[in-house]
């Protein structure tokens, strides 16, 4: 019973699978109709329920073959030089198609008593010669996009020179071009600070900001600078603006509550109403839990202090010098520290809660040091908003 269901379980499976190779040839889809097919007859091509499979992979590879020669005639004719990139592919993709099928034949039709047919030709030279005119292209524009003054340009010239390398590599002096194009392609920002509130900002908040280094930005197009250097053209600024900077006064907040709670102190004996022992059946008294109650009596204090910081992060095309975007930012860094002492028996209070009977008065930080560590809270917003707001799109 089992090897029948397990019969008409792989029957079911292989006319699933022959229905869908069928529509992916009905509808044009030769090259996945020929990795189905191929992908089962790999295993077992002999197999009589396979025919049906070389049977597709014969038309599938027929009509792709018959597709690819078709567009590569009416590719040929036409001048423009866009199309040779698509020519080069094209044979690239019939070559591969008879390599993918090369290793399984001959493939039997068993029916027909004869092989299925694959007319495969040989297209090393037409391979060699397409590649070596889009490579020719390829390098005559860039060098002409690269002698432009355009960065995007250059970046386009970049690209194409490092797929040219992919495919035909140590072409004439293409790897000195792909390092001029990106060196030509590349956005120089300059980064710097203004202090518009009526506060001094630490030496430390300005360095560390403006130390994009630790940022972790530069890419391959964009590299930032917080001095400006000889030599550098900068294509843009982003300016901090610090607008606002709040702190507030040092505050100490006393309260005081109590805690109670019921304690398991040992075992008592249990009493009836008549104060009397309760035993049990073997005449031994019942022995119950001897719960207590405790108090405790709580002092708490808190120390806090806060500091807020708004700013505005404006980005600026230096060849214009118009304002590209702006951005708000605020930034808040609260100092905290909550000691207590008690009178009682401390086992009333949250378990949660001793840490804070071991814990003492703090000397509250300095404004300056507020200061700077509502900015290193600031840093990191600063690094999310250019990471989401690219100077070019």
């Amino acid at each position: 019973m089992k090897k029948i269901a397990f019969i008409l379980a792989f029957i079911l499976i292989t006319s699933c699978g022959v229905k869908r190779t069928r529509s992916l040839l009905t509808s044009g889809n030769y090259d996945e109709a020929i990795t189905n097919a191929l992908s089962n007859l790999r295993s077992s091509k002999d197999k009589k329920g396979n025919q049906d499979y070389v049977y597709l992979l014969e038309e599938a590879f027929a009509k792709a073959k018959e597709r690819d020669l078709n567009s590569i005639n009416l590719l040929e004719n036409d001048p423009n030089p866009a199309n040779l990139e698509k020519i080069y592919n094209t044979y690239l993709q019939l070559n591969n198609r008879q390599e993918r099928i090369k290793p399984l034949l001959p493939l039997k039709l068993l029916n027909e008593g004869r092989n299925a047919i694959f007319p495969f030709d040989n297209y090393n030279n037409k391979i060699i010669s397409s590649k070596n005119n889009l490579s020719a292209y390829l390098y005559a524009n860039a060098k002409a996009l690269i002698k432009t003054a355009d960065k995007m340009n250059s970046r386009k010239a970049f690209d194409d020179l490092n797929y040219l390398n992919q495919i035909n590599p140590n072409y004439k002096n293409v790897v000195d071009l792909i390092n001029e194009s990106h060196l030509k392609g590349i956005d120089y920002v300059i980064v710097a600070t203004k202090n518009e509130t009526n506060m001094i900002i630490p030496t430390r908040l300005q360095y560390d900001l403006l130390d994009f280094s630790t940022y972790g930005l530069n890419d391959i197009w964009t590299v930032y600078h917080n001095n400006k250097q000889k030599g550098v053209n900068y294509d843009y600024e982003m300016m901090i603006n610090f607008r606002e900077i709040y702190i507030s006064p040092e505050q100490i907040k006393e309260k005081e509550f109590i805690k109670e709670k019921q304690i398991k102190e040992g075992q008592k004996k249990l009493l009836d109403a008549n104060k009397k022992e309760v035993l049990d059946k073997d005449g031994k008294a019942i022995l119950v839990d001897n719960l207590q109650s405790i108090t405790i009596r709580i002092n708490e204090f808190r120390q806090f202090k806060s500091c807020q910081i708004t700013a505005r992060v404006d980005y600026i095309d230096l060849k214009t010098n118009q304002l590209l975007q702006s951005f708000p930012l605020s930034s808040e860094f609260v100092f905290e520290n909550i000691y207590s002492n008690y009178k009682g028996d401390r086992r009333a209070a949250d378990d949660n809660y001793y840490s804070y009977f071991d814990k003492k008065p703090v000397l509250f930080p300095t404004n300056e040091q507020m200061v700077y560590d509502t900015g290193e809270n600031l840093k990191i917003k600063i690094k999310d908003l250019i990471v989401r707001n690219k100077f070019r799109n």
